[in-house]
């Protein structure tokens, strides 16, 4: 966290709502202090949306075949891995439930039987402390507030509120169909334990699908009543972070030290055409000096994006109204000023729940970004190094003209290093039997489309831009058309302003801190300083042009003698 004022991008003063309060560091203290205890699981890590899920469709498989539970009963059992960090109010409903079938149904012994119970009953009343500290959040919201309300502001026709939640429906229909067709092949299974443990686990994946369904019709129903009635509005700063989601902070937190929630947002179209609309010319507008077509808009916007989330770089910090009570779990409108300076301002509404930042996660977030200064300082210093090691090779030759032939860049030591390992790695997965043969097959496909890029690609600059040689030949860019070169990390990116042209990419292993250390300097990051300043610098291009096999071969025919190849030694390995 940067303890640096930033400059914020204000609102106009007429898109506020009259005798909009701003949300400043002493109330939004007392709002953090309304939080649950550090205890309580109010914002799961990523990871947990996916480990928890398949932990609970585990535990019900692996609960019935003991017959300590029916498949139903343990399936309802192993959802509360997941109902109390992911969806509370089934839980709340469900725990006492839970509670009653451990007690009553399967064979468990008694102090399984009890101590099962007590588990259960924690949860449920943990997850009933989650859902009281909401109101008390919403009450303190709401007293921020000050009793002014406005209506929520609704660009695109309502496009926001035909999006709430549909994805998570279809995700929930899926996972209910996929349930269901689980359990019903249940009798194709050999093993009787497996006979008992997938109906188990059909009924697991079944509640979660339902879960989803759950989720989805909250977060729509929750989104549709922001919109009824006017509602409480509070003046805040808000950014974008590295995880594409938004932070809010108090409205007098001008250095962003301490971000009070964060929550998935979209901007709709007709939202970001309006914000857009002060630069437009004609059929498009410019981007970074250049001009981008309305059918290119939305690849720059997503390019752009992709490159931020890529390089862990926070968006810049803009005014904000806050329509809504903020809580743990709530829905969240803004009407915030555009990423561009003197834009329109833009209405973003939630795509998923608020989620409060606890001082856990502050912390954690602290220590990772202490972390990420020092990477970033060091991975500085090394294209430093290399930039002046290309100044120095371009100084020897100032004065003279520049080079007639055309420059050419291939793989190298650390291209076959990452290929040595790769297939240590993937050798150590052999199989007999049905699994072995898939595995194979796989193996042969990834050689046949991987090894030749890995090990044969090739840059070739020439006096109109660089040549890529791929699977089915050469591709171009030009110099002007060039949008990034860069050593992001183990990889080599070059990418164009044309939405035609894919990022081109390699990748190696590498230890930025023994390279430091050593005083040695990565291909790729000498392979980047000479093509940036090439780019940078059009005396130091060639004055050639690439022809014929210059511009690089095809490499299907490599691909080809690669898979058969591989398939050759696996064959003789089996």
């Amino acid at each position: 966290m940067s303890t640096e004022v930033n400059t914020v991008l204000r609102l106009p003063e007429a898109a506020i709502p009259e005798g909009c309060p701003p949300w400043d560091g002493g109330r939004a203290a007392r709002w953090t202090r309304a939080l649950p205890p550090r205890w309580v699981p109010v914002r799961p890590p990523v990871p947990a949306f996916v480990v928890l899920p398949l932990l609970a469709v585990l535990g019900a498989g692996l609960l019935s075949p003991w017959g300590a539970l029916p498949a139903w009963a343990a399936a309802l059992v192993a959802l509360h891995l997941v109902w109390p960090v992911l969806r509370p109010e089934a839980a709340a409903v469900l725990g006492p439930v839970a509670v009653g079938v451990v007690l009553t149904a399967g064979d468990l012994a008694l102090g399984a039987r009890l101590g099962a119970a007590a588990v259960l009953a924690g949860v449920w009343g943990t997850v009933c402390l989650r859902l009281a500290v909401r109101a008390r959040q919403r009450a303190v919201g709401r007293e921020a507030a000050g009793g002014v309300t406005a209506p929520v502001p609704t660009p695109g026709a309502g496009s926001e509120r035909a999006e709430r939640g549909t994805f998570l429906l279809w995700c929930g229909l899926g996972a209910v169909v996929a349930g269901g067709a689980l359990y019903a092949a249940a009798g194709l299974w050999d093993r009787s334990a497996g006979r008992q443990a997938v109906p188990a686990a059909g009924w697991c994946l079944a509640g979660l699908g339902l879960t989803l369904l759950l989720s989805g019709l909250l977060g729509r129903r929750r989104a549709l009543a922001l919109r009824r009635a006017p509602v409480p509005v509070l003046r805040v700063l808000v950014r974008d972070n590295s995880d594409a989601d938004t932070e809010v902070y108090a409205a007098d937190d001008l250095a962003a030290l301490h971000p009070l929630f964060t929550v998935s947002t979209y901007a709709s179209k007709a939202s970001r055409g309006a914000a857009d609309g002060d630069t437009d010319e004609g059929d498009g507008h410019r981007v970074d000096g250049h001009k981008v077509d309305g059918d290119e808009d939305d690849d720059e916007e997503l390019r752009a994006l992709i490159d931020r989330i890529g390089d862990e770089r926070a968006g810049p910090l803009r005014e904000a109204v806050l329509y809504g009570i903020p809580c743990d779990g709530g829905e969240a409108v803004f009407l915030a000023a555009a990423s561009v300076a003197a834009g329109t301002p833009v209405v973003e509404a939630s795509l998923g729940p608020v989620r409060p930042m606890t001082p856990g996660v502050l912390r954690t977030r602290s220590r990772a970004e202490k972390r990420r200064s020092v990477r970033a300082a060091r991975d500085a210093g090394l294209r430093a190094r290399a930039a002046e090691a290309v100044e120095a090779a371009a100084g020897q030759d100032r004065g003279d003209e520049a080079p007639e032939r055309v420059r050419h860049w291939s793989a190298g030591w650390a291209d076959r290093t990452a290929v040595a390992l790769a297939a240590l790695f993937l050798a150590c997965y052999l199989r007999s039997g049905w699994w072995g043969d898939v595995y194979a097959l796989v193996l042969t496909a990834l050689a046949g489309l991987v090894l030749p890029r890995q090990l044969a690609w090739r840059v070739t600059a020439d006096r109109e831009g660089l040549w890529f040689n791929g699977l089915r030949g050469p591709r171009h860019i030009l110099w002007d058309d060039v949008r990034m070169v860069k050593a992001d990390g183990a990889r080599l990116r070059i990418d164009s302003r044309r939405a035609a042209f894919g990022e081109w990419r390699v990748s190696s292993p590498r230890w930025s801190w023994l390279e430091a250390r050593l005083g040695v300097l990565h291909p790729y990051e000498r392979t980047a300083a000479e093509i940036t300043a090439m780019w940078r610098t059009p005396a130091l291009r060639p004055t050639a042009t690439a022809t014929g096999r210059l511009r690089g071969r095809p490499l299907w025919p490599l691909g080809a003698a690669a898979a058969t190849a591989v398939a050759a030694v696996l064959l003789v390995l089996r």
